[in-house]
């Protein structure tokens, strides 16, 4: 097995540890302080936030060390196993809630994604191919993207109502997940200098992007886990992360992978797979847990739906639902 494929899998347990912490670190704070500067001393006096941000930090070594060996298009994918880890995690925690249809979902989860490399076959490309324009249209349209994620999430719908909880989690975790795609190629630009030396590595402009932009995705990453139910958030970090990385791979190092009409409609499906093996996932009530770990005993949409008007009264009282 290639150096990178357990470098990858390391940094994604750390990831998927800090996506718990965090969630339980972010989920009780006040709606008031959805996307507010307040959020941040909020989250500095919760121990789990802590504990997530170093778990966070663990991940960015790991991932750092996979992508010196590996390129973006086979790392991102790998760490992307990360809610398997969650799924894990959860599971240790409620013993005896996971059902059969948990357990396929898993399993069709990792199956699809390796089979997805195999077929994938990423190779080739290098930092040097990426120049000062290609990474400043890059920067642009990710924060492009990224503010018209979290414009979304502040959207009111028709009569003036209130984003749902779920379409607020989700909006901002796409936001999280497409700037967390930015930082991997950044830590895949510093990891090529890693033999160089530090004078090298800090002379760069780099180490600097990647605090600066690093700090941003876990802003927003906090967000999303106080803004609803990790099954709202989570798929979009799982799987926008490691789509918006494998296309700036491609894009600005001249990564390449299959693209055969057979190899393209098998990779399309097993994408299809991997996406409805995440859905499924993040919809178990495993996933779906309140902020104390407790599992409530509704099923399904109809829980959820609970968890949305309980945030909808928290946020503007019960006069709007």
């Amino acid at each position: 097995m290639s150096i990178e494929i357990p470098l990858a899998l390391a940094a994604s347990v750390c990831t998927a540890s800090a996506s718990v912490l965090m969630r339980a670190a972010a989920a009780p704070a006040p709606g008031e302080l959805r996307l507010r500067v307040g959020l941040v001393p909020y989250l500095l006096r919760r121990p789990q936030w802590f504990g997530g941000v170093c778990c966070m930090i663990g991940g960015f070594g790991f991932q750092i060390a996979a992508l010196h060996f590996g390129e973006l298009a086979l790392v991102q994918p790998v760490i992307a196993s990360e809610m398997l880890f969650v799924f894990g995690y959860l599971a240790l925690r409620e013993r005896g809630r996971v059902h059969l249809r948990d357990w396929v979902a898993a399993g069709g989860m990792a199956v699809s994604l390796g089979a997805f490399l195999y077929v994938a076959d990423p190779s080739g490309g290098s930092a040097a191919n990426a120049t000062s324009e290609s990474w400043g249209w890059a920067g642009g349209v990710i924060a492009l993207s990224a503010s018209v994620a979290v414009a979304l999430s502040l959207v009111r719908g028709r009569g003036g109502r209130v984003p749902t909880a779920g379409r607020r989690a989700a909006m901002l975790g796409i936001a999280a997940g497409v700037t967390w795609g930015f930082v991997a190629a950044v830590v895949k630009e510093l990891s090529s200098h890693l033999g160089q030396g530090a004078g090298v590595v800090f002379s760069g402009w780099s180490p600097y992007v990647l605090v600066v932009v690093g700090a941003l995705g876990t802003y927003l990453a906090s967000n999303a886990f106080q803004a609803g139910p990790l099954a709202a958030s989570q798929p979009a970090l799982t799987m926008m992360e490691p789509l918006v990385a494998s296309l700036l791979g491609i894009t600005l190092f001249g990564e390449h992978v299959r693209h055969s009409a057979p190899d393209l409609l098998g990779e399309a499906a097993l994408l299809v797979v991997l996406v409805v093996s995440v859905v499924l996932l993040c919809r178990s009530p495993l996933v779906a847990l309140d902020v104390h770990g407790r599992a409530r005993p509704e099923a399904g949409s109809f829980r959820i739906r609970r968890d949305v008007e309980r945030d909808v009264e928290r946020d503007v009282g019960p006069a709007h639902r």
